[in-house]
């Protein structure tokens, strides 16, 4: 009898621990779906003119048109480039 006693009491410190771990995620499961809000509220504000940026991205144009990057490097910066630009 011990012995059966013995494993019930493993079990529900199993069970315990389970449901422990369970509640951790989704508590920090939680605190993650906040994080990117906070980022979006304290993200940097780009002070580029528009008219210098799209200059920007034809000379960056020019520079793959004339074989001076690589198609990857072009798509890096470009899609850098066209994050900063500001939509009214």
């Amino acid at each position: 009898m011990a012995r059966s006693s013995f494993a019930k009491l493993q079990r529900d410190r199993d069970k315990r621990a389970k449901a422990a771990a369970k509640r951790e995620r989704r508590q920090g499961k939680s605190s993650e779906e906040e994080a990117p809000e906070e980022a979006q509220d304290t993200a940097p504000v780009d002070d580029t003119p528009t008219e210098d940026l799209l200059a920007m991205i034809a000379e960056l144009h020019e520079r793959f048109e004339d074989n001076q990057i690589d198609f990857e490097t072009f798509e890096e910066q470009k899609a850098a480039l066209m994050a900063r630009l500001s939509v009214d």
